[in-house]
């Protein structure tokens, strides 16, 4: 392995779409290979082909690249270990599958799959533990000739000792030791000539000279096997860090890819796709992710990239499993959106409002509300994905359908008719149109219709917006401009009247 120098990998199967457990593995890989000054290496590990899904492979690379997590080795980089997709160094798994063979730590097995599923079953049976009995490991040569002459192509399994234990360190779990026998004699080369995940995953881990292995907790119980493979190919194993498992909400169960929905019945996103959809901030993901498992001390929660890269350290990972709180994500996301430039907030805001109106986005960047609409929904907006349901009625040149027992919900339809008739007139005659101008003429309303300001400004919110919850009042309506504000309060007007006349 490199001397010094840090080499660390982020190795998805593309079986799915990028899942939040696999972003925070990737993300721990690339803070730790920045903070050392190392390499961050892409790897597709895509041998299992019954599961290969299409789309997953270009799903994973874009979030990567939308969360920031650029590799220096990899697909589209390149880089002088490759080929970088397993599928690519069958011939370099073949090679050393029959290395282990010829040297006594691995063997040729010919059972068929209805030998393994009748043998399960009848361990099941028993009450014992389902693994391979070793039939085919002290084969003879003549044995193996006869399996072979009926056309039988063989799997390789690795020669486990049948004595002794097998220990490793784990940076975040400590010393563990296994015993040899609990191990089974698994798999590591297929009959159509694919690696498994132990065979392919070790071999390219020193071909790279991976220096450290940081992944997710589940593959804790695989590392006896890989220690074991190691020692037979007489290689030195990398560092290893198994993360702490990604509770749900609750935290009783485990982020899964099946379970997306709460006990509340509440939709849960699961896939980083999902919470680009729904507007959260690449920069919010970012941090929100490097704190499940890890943290800096046991207040700070707002970090930057480069702090994070700064700060990042595999002893301030904890074992325990950490909870996926949305709530703590959404909140999160505000505190980013705040912090935007109102000029980056409005281009950041356009594929989300072009998506929930129904407009390409060129013809939302030619609106002239376009401008002026950050700093009305900046300390509003939780995602990118509500300001549609704020400001939507902006992006009408028509009127605003709407019930209209909203506008006599705090007044008499008599109050409310006189109110708008003083505010139509009020607004007729104004110029120029704007807040500096709408504001004081508004607020001179209230003692004229016998309103507080309340009562009055609900009625117009509604009047304009057709909601009882807009942006702030003034700002809306300069926004509208006069010619549509106008037209609108004339339409509830007729409202009124037409709900007097029933009366």
């Amino acid at each position: 392995m490199a001397e010094g120098k840090v080499r660390v990998r982020f190795a998805p199967s593309p079986t799915g779409y990028f899942h939040v457990g696999s972003a925070r593995s990737a993300l721990f890989n690339y803070l730790f290979a920045r903070h050392h000054g190392g390499t961050f290496i892409l790897r597709i590990e895509d041998t299992d082909r019954s599961r290969y899904h299409p789309g997953a492979l270009e799903d994973i690379l874009s979030s990567l690249r939308w969360l920031g997590l650029d590799w220096d080795e990899g697909p589209e980089v390149g880089g002088d270990y490759g080929p970088y997709f397993q599928s690519q160094r069958l011939a370099l798994y073949q090679e050393h599958a029959r290395r282990l063979v010829e040297e006594g730590h691995a063997y040729y097995c010919y059972c068929s799959r209805e030998r393994l599923a009748a043998l399960r079953k009848e361990q099941a049976r028993r009450g014992e533990a389902q693994g391979y009995d070793r039939r085919c490991r002290n084969l003879t040569a003549r044995e193996r000739a006869e399996f072979e002459a009926q056309g039988i192509v063989p799997v390789v399994r690795l020669k486990v000792p049948l004595e002794g234990e097998t220990s490793f360190h784990d940076v975040i779990r400590g010393d563990i030791t296994v015993q040899n026998q609990q191990l089974e004699d698994t798999v590591l080369l297929k009959s159509d000539g694919f690696p498994t995940y132990h065979l392919a995953n070790v071999v390219d881990d020193h071909l790279m000279e991976i220096t450290h292995i940081l992944r997710a907790d589940e593959w804790l119980a695989s590392v006896p096997l890989h220690v074991i493979l190691y020692d037979a190919f007489g290689w030195t194993p990398p560092v290893y860090a198994h993360l702490p498992v990604i509770l749900d909400p609750s935290g009783k169960g485990k982020m899964s890819k099946r379970k997306t929905v709460g006990p509340e019945g509440q939709a849960y996103h699961v896939m980083v796709r999902d919470f680009r959809a729904q507007g959260y901030l690449p920069e919010a993901m970012f941090n929100f992710l490097a704190l499940l498992g890890w943290s800096y001390d046991d207040k700070t929660e707002i970090m930057t990239r480069e702090e994070l890269i700064q700060r990042f350290s595999l002893e301030r990972v904890r074992p325990a499993p950490s909870a996926f709180s949305y709530q703590k994500l959404e909140w999160m996301n505000g505190v980013y959106i705040r912090q935007l430039a109102p000029e980056d907030l409005t281009q950041r805001l356009v594929p989300f409002l072009a998506r929930g109106l129904g407009m390409s986005e060129e013809a939302v960047r030619a609106r002239p509300e376009l401008r002026g609409i950050a700093p009305l929904v900046q300390e509003r907006l939780k995602t990118l994905a509500e300001v549609v349901e704020w400001v939507d009625f902006l992006f009408t040149d028509g009127l605003v359908d709407y019930d209209p027992g909203l506008l006599v919900q705090k007044l008499s339809v008599e109050e409310a008719r006189q109110a708008l008739r003083a505010t139509l007139e009020a607004l007729r005659g104004l110029e120029p149109f704007d807040v500096a101008h709408l504001e004081p003429v508004l607020r001179g309303l209230l003692p004229q219709v016998g309103l507080k300001a309340g009562p009055l400004f609900g009625l117009i919110r509604v009047a304009v917006t057709g909601k009882q919850v807009a942006p702030p009042l003034f700002e809306s309506l300069a926004l509208l401009g006069k010619e549509r504000t106008l037209r609108r309060l004339e339409h509830a007007l007729a409202k009124l009247d037409e709900v007097a006349r029933a009366e």
